[in-house]
């Protein structure tokens, strides 16, 4: 009887959560899990804001040697402004907590962004981790894409070539570029996951 009981309670317990309000981790063909963040200059942004418009969250660490070697080949400034022009969303998310590298902030985080030729619609401070954790960032970079219904469709690395050297992103199979045409074409994304490669994230 006691058993009964305390089954009873814990069932009530657990009915009386309020399943609204759970939060879901992020997978590719399930709805993006909604987020809101502040970028560097203050301004408070959510995914939610965004929906009807394709959306890239791009996780970055500026001292991260992989991150450098998409911005030094021009790969990532160039990514950003073709995709922003057309409309798309461009979402720089760091997750470095304050003290740990890949954290700037004020003068000395927009001085590293002028230097990268970093050209974002934000770059959002997500210094607590609970953004990177959410959609399981372990590395930078980390991609993901969200469609205009506010589906993931692609997670994982910017493209099949895991390497540091400032040449190799030109040659490699960009996976970002690729799901981005295929999708705004109208056309079903081939690759909707692969692996991601870099530096960890530094929560």
């Amino acid at each position: 009887m006691r058993i009964l009981l305390a089954f009873a309670v814990a069932w009530f317990a657990l009915a009386a959560i309020p399943t609204s309000t759970a939060v879901l981790p992020a997978a590719v063909g399930q709805s993006a899990p909604e987020f809101t963040l502040m970028d560097h200059e203050g301004k408070t942004h959510s995914l939610s804001g965004f929906k009807g418009k394709f959306v890239v969250l791009e996780w970055t660490n500026f001292d991260c040697p992989f991150v450098r070697a998409h911005y030094n080949s021009g790969n990532m400034p160039s990514l950003q402004k073709t995709y922003t022009e057309k409309g798309v969303v461009w979402l720089s998310i760091c997750s470095s907590a304050p003290g740990n590298e890949g954290y700037w902030e004020g003068d000395e985080l927009r001085s590293r962004m002028e230097r990268m030729k970093s050209t974002p619609s934000a770059y959002l401070v997500d210094a607590e981790g609970t953004v990177g954790r959410l959609y399981a960032a372990k590395t930078t970079p980390t991609m993901y894409v969200v469609d205009p219904g506010g589906i993931l469709i692609y997670a994982g690395g910017i493209d099949d070539t895991p390497s540091t050297a400032v040449d190799a992103a030109p040659k490699a199979r960009n996976y970002v570029r690729e799901a981005l045409d295929l999708a705004m074409a109208g056309k079903p994304v081939e690759v909707t996951y692969s692996r991601a490669y870099g530096c960890s994230v530094k929560y």
